[in-house]
Formats: C-alpha cells, structure tokens, sequence
C-alpha cells in the first residue's frame, strides 16, 4: 500500500506542513497541457482491451526497463514493423511483466504504477510472479465496466482539459468527433510540425506531399511552404488548440534570407541537401515558428537535448517511442539567441523550454527565464520526471527565476490511466519543497498556500492560455 506522506521529509515539523500544503491541492483539476494520449481513445470511447494493452504495450517507461534486463520486446506485445511473430497473449505478457516488476524498485514507475493500482483499481497487494494473474483478472473485470470507459475516466479523474500531440499534417478527425459529441470533455490538439521540417527525414517528400493535400495546393516554394504551415496552424486553432510543440537535437536558431531559404529548400526538394543545409534550414524554422506564434498566440513548446532512437537496430525493427531517446549536452544561450534577440520581449510570444540536461537548468535556463518576458520553464521531462528530479528542478531555477516563470507541470504521457498518479507525485513535491523553505524562514506559510495553488493548477492554465 503507498504511504500517505510518501515524498515528505522526515523531520515531523516539515512532513506536517507538506501534508498540509499537498491535501489543500489534492484534489485540484488536473490540467494536462502537454502529453501523448491519443485522440482516438477518447473519441471513440470503446472499452480497453486488456491490462496490458492498457498499462504496459503503450508505456516505454515500463518496458524499456524490461528490456534493458535482457526481456525481447516482442515478448511485451510490441509488433515489430514488418509484422514479425510477437506475443499476442495477454496473459503472457503480463506475467512477465509482474515477474520483473522487482526491476522498478526506487523508480518513479514504481510509484505510478502502485499509486495506479490503488486509486484506479482498487488494488492494494504489491504485483510479483504469484499474484500476477489475480491482480490481472481484478483489473481486467473492471475494464469491462462502464465506470471504465475511457471518458468514464477522464471524468472521475478530474481532467479539466487534455492536450495531445498531432503531426502537423493530421487531419484532426478525432478531435473533431470529440468536439461534435455531447461530452462536456476538453481536450485539444498540439500542433507538431517535427515531420515536415527535417528535411533528411527519410520520409520527408510523403510529410510533403501529405501538408500539401491538406492545403489543396503544390509547395513548389518556400513561400508556399510557410503558407501551407501557417494555415495549418490556423486548422488547429479552430479545432481548440493553444499550443504548438517541436522536438529539435538542439535548440539552434539564426535567420536565413528568404533566397537562402528557398535555394536550401530546392536541394531538399532534389534529395540534395546536406546536414549543414538541414542544420541552418531548422534553426530557420524554429524562428519562423516564433514569428507564427508571435502573429496567432499559439505558445511554443521546445523539446531539445535528444538523441532520438539512439538504438538504431531497435527503432530500425519497431520504430519511434521505443524507449531509446537519450539525453544529450544542450547549449541553450548561444543557440537561443537569435531568436530571443528578436521575439523574447514580444507581449504576444510565449515560449516554454523543456531540458532533458539538468546542467543547463541552474547554469542557462533559469537565468534566461528570469530576464526574457517570453520564456517559462517547463517541467522535468522524461528521465526527470521523478521524486529526485522534480526536487532538483525546483532547487535549481527557484532562486534565480522564481516559481512565475515555470509553467507548473504536465505529465507528457501515453500511459492514460497515470495520469493522476503523475500529477500526485508532482503536488507532493512541490508541497514538500515549500514546506523546507517555510521551515528555512525563506516564506511565510500564507505564502507558502497561494504558491502549492499555483504550482498545482494556475501556472499551466495561465501559461497555455487555458
């Protein structure tokens, strides 16, 4: 059973504070601006499958540990891309996944997937080879349930809005359905133009040719290439969106002139652009992407310092999201200031910075942040987003930056049913967090209560504009 003060600091005056802090927020909304859950759970509104076609075959938390103790992923139920044989039994894959949950112990998955257990499912016993199948069953009765549908869910989870993440070129249908039914639901597309601008993407010229049918016109020119994008994003708005999102190695930006642009575009277009042309044509569009926020308000989301599918036999054999981005050293002041230079004090522009590179947050991010009006935080992301990274986080920016320009917290999952116990972890947190700085005569208590408010709900609603 998880501990009720799990995460609080053990001095008794501090662990009491922090309690008291956390449950003035426990049972806040949770707002979920960035993450990864697909539309067409929520659209559809069909019963799960199976527990482990819920809690582990969408989870690369779960099964990169798995994977990284010698367990072939298709013994998880992932299906290699070329339809090789993989386990299709979810009984199966379950046991082996309850037979190894030892591996998690002392990691924040661990806390999720308990926390999970409990407040979704009822289910208090600790999971391991023997009990696996039992706890399977119990969840398994319950996902044929209508208190178990995903809307069912998305209500008695206390979602006041969701927001996924949509390739530039989705047509956006399943948002559309949602929209259209009678569910008072809120959730809203991010647009990701990832695709369509690395332009040594094997499968760029089809991302191309699918912005194109979006349009209905051909992109000969960059001109019509920025157009086609521009009114993309417009699309997006109208179906609710308020934020965009890109995924980028690094956050390098510089200014081509329209000719530069163009002439790089054309050796893309001829399958002749080289990895420097691809370099200087990204840090042009991430400029051009704040110029577009600049004009429609739509806030920008940067996501650097990854070294996607860095295991190039595994995503070669299953693709993306395999649980293989691994984080690299990310230069932010130098990169970031062309384009601060000419957007960081725009009134309209607001530009949200995520690091998977913890030495940059005392040394660059926070700094930036507390001096550019345009920039926020955004929280621990991916091998972070944990009891100690959280911690650190805080410790890092709070000085420099203040809690103000930290955008509160997302859970940036695709595992839907965690997202309460990702939001706990976080209010736990930062309520402890506080309580040192008040036990440290750094705040007041009053203080201390408007700001667990804040860092739980009203920064993400006030940053996405929600």
């Amino acid at each position: 059973m998880v501990h009720p003060d799990r995460y609080f600091d053990p001095d008794p005056a501090i662990r009491k504070l922090a309690s008291e802090l956390y449950a003035s927020v426990a049972e806040l909304p949770l707002v979920c601006p960035h993450g990864h859950v697909d539309p067409c759970l929520l659209a559809d509104n069909a019963p799960f499958p199976d527990p482990s076609r819920l809690i582990i075959i969408p989870d690369h938390y779960i099964f990169r540990m798995l994977y990284s103790q010698g367990v072939r992923l298709e013994d998880l139920g992932i299906a290699p891309l070329d339809g090789g044989p993989h386990e299709e039994d979810s009984r199966k894959i379950w046991q082996v996944f309850a037979d190894h949950y030892h591996l998690f112990r002392g990691t924040p998955t661990a806390g999720w997937i308990q926390h999970e257990f409990e407040s979704v499912f009822g289910i208090s016993e600790k999971l391991d080879g023997d009990n696996a199948m039992g706890i399977y069953d119990q969840i398994a009765a319950k996902l044929l349930t209508a208190e178990f549908l995903p809307r069912a869910l998305f209500d008695s989870f206390n979602i006041e809005t969701l927001c996924t993440t949509d390739a530039a070129t989705d047509d956006l249908e399943f948002h559309r359905r949602i929209r259209e039914d009678d569910w008072e639901g809120s959730v809203r597309p991010t647009f990701r133009p990832d695709a369509v601008v690395n332009i040594l993407a094997p499968g760029w010229r089809d991302e191309l040719d699918k912005l194109s049918a979006c349009n209905g016109r051909d992109i000969a020119q960059f001109g019509d290439y920025i157009g086609a994008l521009e009114s993309r994003r417009e699309y997006f708005k109208s179906l609710g969106a308020t934020a965009t999102d890109h995924g980028v190695f690094s956050p390098y930006t510089t200014r081509l002139d329209p000719a530069e642009a163009d002439a790089i575009f054309q050796r893309a277009l001829a399958g002749e652009a080289d990895k420097n042309e691809a370099k200087q044509f990204a840090g042009h569009m991430l400029m051009e992407f704040a110029r577009m926020s600049v004009e429609d308000g739509l806030v920008m989301q940067l996501h650097p310092g990854s070294w996607r599918n860095h295991n190039t036999s595994l995503f070669e054999a299953f693709g993306p999201d395999m649980g293989c981005d691994i984080p690299v050293a990310t230069d932010y002041t130098r990169n970031l200031q062309p384009l601060l230079a000419r957007y960081g004090s725009r009134e309209n522009f607001t530009l949200v910075l995520f690091t998977l590179d913890e030495s940059t947050c005392s040394r660059e991010l926070a700094p930036l942040a507390g001096h550019y009006p345009c920039l926020r935080l955004g929280p621990p992301w991916w091998f972070q987003d944990s009891r100690e990274g959280m911690t650190r986080f805080r410790e890092r920016v709070t000085e420099t930056c203040g809690i103000y320009n930290t955008a509160g917290f997302n859970d940036d999952t695709r595992a839907f049913p965690s997202i309460p116990a990702r939001h706990d972890v976080a209010r736990r947190i930062d309520a402890n967090f506080l309580s040192r700085l008040v036990a440290e005569h750094v705040l007041e208590e009053n203080e201390a209560a408007e700001m667990i408010t804040d860092l739980a709900y009203n920064l993400a609603k006030s940053t996405y504009r929600l």
